[in-house]
């Protein structure tokens, strides 16, 4: 039996954002059997650009139930049966969010019909919902609204599911013998590091997700290329630790690879991070970005990336986003005026019509934007269990390490609380790691010292 699931947020983020409707349909291989919808009360407002894709307005939601009113109906409809959804990771994470903020740990087996449709109807356009069902001659009523994506996402199921009835979890032909599948079934579906050995007990492979099960599980059904199929074929067990924070398993797996090198983590071996956007004032005064690769000397960039093109890009968004001069920038090598002044993106800093003082403010905003707001944090996040903690030491603007902690033992000083980690070594990549995780995600709490 098969729960397809569609969800409405309120945004992206599971932490943050909250569910505005929820739609099952259960399935049992050739029929639905029962259907369940509606709308929720977010306890919030929802965004305007949210009710421009959805329909779905604050009045709509201001008398529907919350989430807690229909969790128990949700637990018993999915109770037993594979939850099903496109893009399954985003609709299971904010279900599980939910169900956590109650206290209640939601876990179900998942199938993800993104990857179902890539491996059994290849070389599509495009493999978001409408794309696909465009593609392949499924209509789509009530786009954007829970039960309308959830009837699309069931029919997308059926078809695959009549010609490919074997879908849950892996087959295990061509697998390991090691690899039963009480074993893969008894993988968590939590955040950590995952860990794959050879016959020889060699370390082969180090990832993170905040899926273990589902994401290991993806990696044995992988044969979409040579070093896929080779790394699959290789794998003799598999072990993991949770970590509660996906900000402590982005950590965790980047030392574990640097100390390791696993031969199938070869791209992951070196640094990640290997351009930089560093800053500098130019011989009028104007405060200017360049991009160059990252410097093993004093200079510090303000933030890393792993490509030119993508570090480019940024710069790019930036310089637009903040009103500043692509030829300042270096984005833009004409004698003149930059292209942005023309259209009137650009208040004329390149040809000296703006005064420094005030470009120079909007640079401001970014610099602060790529910087850490004190020197000396402890990040407080999501532990492994209930009452625990896990903690990220940054001090005197270096990373120091990781541990895990009682949350009572938070109320005390600070070097009590520090006295929880165990130390790492501070490098480029994890600076980018963090800045880049904070500036995405919010960690639980901030502790200054």
């Amino acid at each position: 039996m098969y729960a397809i699931i569609d969800v409405e947020t309120t945004g992206v983020n599971a932490k943050s954002d909250r569910l505005t409707e929820i739609a099952i349909i259960i399935f049992d291989g050739e029929k639905i059997v029962k259907e369940f919808s509606s709308l929720i009360n977010p306890e919030c407002k929802i965004p305007y650009r949210i009710t421009q894709m959805t329909g779905i307005n604050n009045k709509m939601v201001e008398n529907a139930p919350k989430f807690y009113e229909l969790a128990k109906d949700i637990v018993e409809i999915t109770e037993g049966v594979t939850f099903v959804a496109h893009n399954a990771a985003f609709d299971y994470r904010f279900i599980r969010a939910e169900f956590e903020s109650l206290g209640y740990n939601f876990e179900r087996k998942t199938l993800d019909t993104i990857k179902l449709a890539r491996k059994f109807i290849p070389g599509l356009r495009s493999y978001s919902l409408g794309n696909l069902c465009a593609d392949i001659g499924i209509e789509i009523n009530n786009r954007h609204r829970a039960m309308g994506d959830a009837q699309a996402t069931t029919e997308l199921f059926k078809r695959i599911y009549q010609y490919n009835p074997d879908l849950d979890g892996v087959s295990l032909k061509g697998l390991h013998f090691n690899l039963t599948k009480e074993k893969i079934d008894s993988l968590p579906q939590e955040t950590g590091v995952y860990y794959f050995y050879n016959d020889n007990k060699e370390l082969i492979y180090v990832g993170k997700s905040t899926n273990i099960h589902s994401r290991i599980i993806s990696h044995l059904n992988n044969t979409t290329s040579k070093k896929a199929l080779e790394m699959k074929n290789r794998i003799a067990d598999v072990d993991y630790e949770l970590c509660g924070s996906d900000l402590v398993a982005l950590l965790l797996e980047s030392d574990e690879i640097k100390k390791n090198l696993p031969i199938y983590n070869r791209a992951q071996r070196r640094s990640l991070h290997t351009w930089g956007l560093y800053f500098y004032e130019n011989e009028e005064g104007y405060s200017c970005f360049t991009i160059e690769r990252a410097k093993n000397t004093t200079d510090t960039p303000l933030t890393l990336f792993s490509s030119k093109i993508q570090a480019q890009e940024q710069l790019f968004l930036l310089t637009e986003n903040y009103e500043l001069c692509q030829k300042l920038n270096g984005l833009y090598h004409n004698s003149g005026a930059c292209f942005q002044y023309g259209i009137k993106l650009c208040k004329g800093a390149c040809i000296g019509k703006e005064n420094t003082e005030d470009y120079n403010l909007r640079v401001d905003q970014i610099k602060n934007y790529f910087s850490l707001d004190h020197d000396n944090l402890i990040l407080v996040d999501k532990g492994r269990s209930k009452d625990e903690k896990a903690i990220v030491i940054i001090e005197e603007g270096s990373y120091r390490g990781f541990g895990y902690v009682d949350e009572n033992v938070l109320n005390q000083l600070p070097e009590v609380i520090k006295s929880g980690i165990i130390n790492y070594v501070n490098n480029r990549d994890t600076q980018s790691i963090i800045r880049s995780y904070l500036r995405r995600k919010k960690v639980e709490q901030i502790i200054y010292f």
